[in-house]
């Protein structure tokens, strides 16, 4: 299984404040996980409103350097139209960038690791886990 760190998995591993994440990063091989350029967007923006862009920037860059990082293509753009699409209708919406994330992971057959569970939820045929309260790596 290949896993999709979402946004705040990595900044739960970045603050040090997650010891089951942070064994869950460290068990697997550096191929087992991957980001996404959306993910990365957000680490980067939450750098620069910080009391100390700088560090932070660098403290991110050193964690997402080890992995391979997959863009928001336009083959995810298909399955982001088709995804809001189907949520619109049923009144069960979710952010624009959770639904950009959501379609890279199945863009790719990834498994998405997040603690938003609810929101992502509602993504039809999405794989995910919360490394938080599921101590075990297979979902």
């Amino acid at each position: 299984m290949i896993y999709l760190l979402d946004t705040n998995v990595c900044i739960r591993y970045l603050n040090g404040r997650s010891e089951r994440i942070r064994d869950h990063v460290e068990s697997l091989c550096p191929q087992q996980i991957v980001l996404c350029s959306v993910v990365k967007a957000e680490l980067f923006c939450g750098a620069m409103k910080s009391a100390n862009p700088a560090r932070n920037l660098q403290k991110q860059r050193k964690f997402t350097d080890r992995f391979v990082s997959h863009p928001f293509d336009d083959e995810a753009a298909e399955i982001y139209g088709r995804i809001r699409s189907e949520l619109e209708k049923s009144g069960k919406t979710i952010g624009p960038n959770d639904l950009m994330i959501a379609s890279v992971a199945l863009r790719h057959d990834l498994v998405l690791v997040t603690h938003n569970t609810g929101e992502f939820g509602r993504v039809k045929d999405l794989k995910m886990t919360d490394w938080e309260l599921n101590p075990d790596l297979q979902d």
